[in-house]
């Protein structure tokens, strides 16, 4: 395991919640519960990042120190942006906001991919939740080919809240799923647009998906049910794509 996002040790760790860097999640050994322990937990509680508990031998086998004092912290690769930012940089290229928002993804290869094709397509950036979802890690850098580096990425506490937000800013909100009574290359998938994408395995959740405007799904014609949430999100991003207006 490499030192890249990773801070080791109870007083690190806690500067870094001080200093109000991205944090994924913090492991904590089993059967830590002294006062830094106690105080990392309660700063990670008001901030909304999860704490997971691990056997010793398995944040033995993160660490590349001995002075982890059990306790690790895992940091993004990037820094988050903000709601203000994706619309700045829709306004900047003269377009209307075409926004991905992704309810509880897990897999951070399906993190990377969708990132990558959302930057191909023209996105101006991604929503993801706080909690029951992959961040900005190293891996889904990676897989993101480069795209992480310019599409921007927000977190927020709610996905259905914010999807009032974007509502309220003239978003038209599409839901990618198989419930939907429209293929989505039927539906009309224009202006300012807002695309959400279920989880792995479960997909939207059911507010999220009461929340949306419209429902699409992708017709399936074999024997499997259901595709990849980045592969899924692909085959819409680029209808959309394509319904904008694709130039040479």
């Amino acid at each position: 395991m490499s030192d890249t996002g990773y801070i080791e040790g109870r007083n690190p760790v806690i500067e870094s919640l001080k200093s109000g860097r991205d944090i994924e999640k913090i492991f904590i050994q089993d059967g830590n519960k002294s006062g830094s322990i106690n105080k990392i937990k309660k700063m990670a509680k008001d901030k909304g990042i999860m704490v997971q508990y691990i056997h010793k031998n398995k944040i033995q086998s993160m660490a590349n120190t001995v002075s982890h004092q059990g306790v690790i912290a895992l940091v993004s690769s990037h820094n988050y942006k903000s709601l203000e930012d994706i619309f700045k940089l829709a306004k900047d290229k003269g377009e209307e906001p075409f926004i991905v928002i992704l309810d509880e993804i897990k897999d951070p290869h399906n993190l990377g991919s969708i990132m990558r094709t959302a930057e191909c397509v023209g996105a101006h950036g991604i929503i993801i939740p706080k909690r029951r979802s992959v961040g900005l890690t190293a891996t889904v850098a990676k897989t993101s080919a480069g795209a992480i580096e310019y599409m921007p990425v927000v977190k927020v506490s709610n996905i259905a809240n914010i999807i009032d937000v974007l509502k309220d800013e003239g978003l038209w909100i599409y839901g990618a799923d198989m419930s939907g009574k429209e293929n989505y290359y039927n539906t009309k998938l224009t202006g300012a647009i807002g695309l959400v994408i279920g989880s792995e395995g479960s997909g939207m959740s059911r507010l999220v998906k009461e929340k949306c405007d419209v429902l699409v799904k992708i017709p399936m014609k074999g024997k499997v049910s259901s595709l990849n949430a980045s592969v899924a999100g692909s085959i819409i991003m680029y209808d959309i794509l394509r319904q904008r207006g694709l130039k040479e």
